[in-house]
């Protein structure tokens, strides 16, 4: 029997992070629902997921409009049937200090940023809660634990974001639902939204150093759709970051004080004419990167431990077992002992893992 094809709906799904998520479940074959604001780079990326085997729904949505998310909802699954995972991504922000943030772009960007979040949840957990299946990604971010100065609207956001999902997760728990609801917590990537968001500042924007490139956050985010947990880290600064702050917040305060301005800003001074992506659109038909392809790196060794942990613990825990068996032996061999030698043997029980290991909800 043929299997059925894997439904996915990604917000924010024309460009960086979500386009290159978009792409990744393309490549397995997968039904991919892109959800954001331009048309053009939206036909841009499902030219690119069939091209990769997928098939693809372009969907012009506004996720600050729940009306919109809803009818999303409602054609994708008119067209595919129960959609499997949905992922939430779409994001604005404005890079400012806080002072000089005019009320109604601190209000596009929650609305945005988080609001976008919970309409593309509920709207999600609506009908996975029916059928008592499902899972629902939140793309987060370092910066949801541990916030930075002029990104005061995002992090609020991120913040945000991080309460209503662990409030909802309980709520599941207490339910017994099968619904999975995980969060993808981000380092800095190189994605688009550097050169397009809004901008109060005199110098160019940056992703604070140190940058991955987006395929590495779509790998992950990929991961947790098969394996959901509750929360996934994605770089070791986002852990530093998350552990940092729970350890050393106020000293966190003083230090983003003094780096985190020149961090987030290049020496070049930004272009004032430009357009942004605040309230329509940027124009321009990019794809998942942004301009610091030298800078990004395409691995991390603190996610491959991670995604490899279920196989590397118990491989340690072996040989671990068989390093104090062998210690053991050369002990033994080394002070004669009247002691037969079935009561010498080691007990290596203690050193070897389960064979099914739990998986930890520590990201």
């Amino acid at each position: 029997m043929k299997q059925q094809r894997q439904v996915v709906v990604i917000t924010g799904a024309s460009a960086g992070i979500g386009r290159a998520v978009a792409r990744a479940f393309g490549a397995q074959g997968a039904r991919v629902a892109l959800l954001a604001r331009g048309q053009e780079r939206l036909l841009a990326a499902a030219r690119e997921i069939r091209a990769l085997g997928g098939d693809a729904l372009a969907i012009p949505t506004d996720v600050a409009d729940w009306q919109q998310v809803e009818a999303a909802d409602q054609q994708v699954e008119r067209e595919w049937g129960a959609i499997d995972v949905w992922i939430n991504n779409a994001m604005v922000t404005v890079f400012s200090p806080f002072t000089e943030i005019a009320p109604e772009d601190y209000r596009r960007v929650t609305e945005v940023t988080y609001q976008g979040y919970v309409w593309g949840t509920l709207a999600a957990l609506k009908r996975m809660k029916a059928r008592n299946r499902g899972v629902i990604i939140q793309v987060g971010s370092a910066l949801a634990y541990r916030s930075i100065p002029l990104q005061s609207a995002y992090c609020g956001a991120k913040a945000a974001i991080r309460g209503f999902t662990d409030s909802l997760r309980s709520e599941l728990i207490h339910e017994g639902s099968r619904v999975r609801l995980t969060m993808v917590q981000l380092s800095a990537f190189n994605t688009p939204q550097f050169d397009w968001s809004r901008s109060n500042m005199q110098q160019q924007a940056q992703p604070l150093p140190p940058i991955f490139q987006p395929e590495l956050a779509a790998s992950a985010i990929v991961e947790a759709s098969r394996h959901p947990r509750r929360e996934l880290w994605v770089g070791l600064p986002a852990v530093k970051a998350i552990v940092g702050n729970r350890l050393l917040a106020p000293w966190l305060d003083r230090l983003m004080a003094r780096q985190a301005y020149e961090g987030q800003q290049t020496d070049q001074p930004r272009d004032k004419g430009r357009s942004d992506n605040l309230y329509q659109p940027a124009a321009d038909n990019v794809g998942a990167h942004g301009r610091f392809d030298q800078k990004a790196s395409t691995f991390s060794l603190q996610l491959w431990l991670n995604l490899n942990r279920r196989w590397l613990v118990p491989s340690a825990a072996v040989i671990g077992g068989m390093a104090y068996a062998w210690y053991r032996h050369r002990q033994v061999g080394a002070s004669p002992s009247n002691v037969p030698l079935e009561q010498q043997a080691v007990d290596l029980r203690p050193f070897i893992a389960p064979s099914s290991v739990h998986e930890s909800h520590q990201g």
